[in-house]
């Protein structure tokens, strides 16, 4: 339907004829003429009753008055809303994340951004690291911050994420700066479940020096890991995204022959859809953030640096 044809018809109403109609949309009065009638063919119905030169409205013309003026009001809103989305002012940005990601670092940093882009709606995906590739190749998540090294998005480097042991603070490994992952072996441990990355990081350093954990537990919430490493239940191996209490619990970066198991973290995107200008407004800002404020930074420091991806992200 012609947008155009309806304002004409709108506007013949509001003015009282063609004439002004014509002069007000820099118009021929004959081609106002043509669309109001190019209107009535469409609708099939007679939106004026013509007597000599007068026009007055039909009852079917008061109805379908209501409806033209509604439709571009209508319309008028949605080249707003696109200018907005052009101008990286409103839309809705869908970000997939592990738990200790939301909690640890999106806690903090979201609040902020939002107050500086009210009109940008952001949706939160929970999982694992091995799930967000496949968020993002599905068009679920625009974006995601898993760890580093797959080669199919774009994406730019934002922290450094290590393996730790929690331990309460009375275990033998509890004043250590870090912990050989051999050292593990004789330790009753709780992890993370296979889907997350820091236990996967941590079973391939197990299988490099042919050792097998002794995993009692399993579980996708951190904190019930943490919570049974303070119990002096088990030693913890979790991310260094984990929020601990250190009144509680210790934590020690696990390494292997004196190197961190770990990856750096990512934020990426599939490179093959087209990412929402204020994607990377928020691209931009939390690499920003996340070089001044990452977890457990003081942790962290106490092991040993982990190398960037050879291929690194931009």
């Amino acid at each position: 339907m012609n947008l155009r044809a309806l304002k004409t018809f709108v506007v013949t109403v509001e003015t009282g004829g063609l004439v002004r109609a014509s002069l007000q949309l820099n118009l021929s009065q004959a081609a106002a003429s043509r669309q109001i009638q190019a209107l009535e063919t469409e609708l099939g119905v007679k939106l004026f009753h013509r007597v000599r030169r007068s026009m007055n409205l039909t009852a079917e013309g008061e109805d379908i008055l209501q409806h033209c003026r509604q439709l571009l009001s209508d319309a008028d809103r949605l080249l707003d809303r696109a200018q907005a989305l052009k101008g990286a002012k409103v839309g809705t940005l869908r970000i997939a994340a592990t738990p200790q990601v939301i909690a640890a670092m999106l806690s903090r940093f979201l609040p902020r951004f939002r107050e500086r882009h009210p009109g940008i709606a952001l949706e939160l995906l929970e999982g694992g690291a091995t799930t967000q590739p496949d968020r993002l190749e599905r068009g679920e998540a625009h974006l995601a911050i898993m760890p580093a090294g797959d080669e199919r998005f774009a994406g730019k480097l934002l922290y450094p994420v290590h393996a730790l042991a929690a331990v309460c603070p009375t275990h033998r490994f509890a004043q250590r700066r870090h912990i050989e992952v051999r050292e593990l072996a004789a330790e009753t441990l709780v992890a993370l479940k296979r889907e997350f990355g820091s236990r996967a990081w941590f079973g391939a350093a197990c299988e490099l020096e042919n050792i097998r954990p002794r995993i009692v537990l399993e579980s996708s919430a951190v904190q019930t890991l943490i919570e049974l490493a303070a119990a002096d239940y088990a030693v913890a191996v979790v991310p260094s995204t984990s929020i601990f209490n250190l009144d509680n619990v210790r934590a020690i970066p696990i390494v292997r022959n004196r190197a961190s198991i770990g990856r750096w973290s990512v934020i990426a995107w599939d490179r093959h859809r087209q990412l929402p200008v204020f994607g990377h407004t928020f691209v931009n800002e939390i690499t920003a953030y996340s070089r001044r404020n990452y977890p457990n930074f003081k942790i962290v420091q106490r092991a040993p640096p982990l190398s960037k991806p050879r291929h690194a992200p931009e």
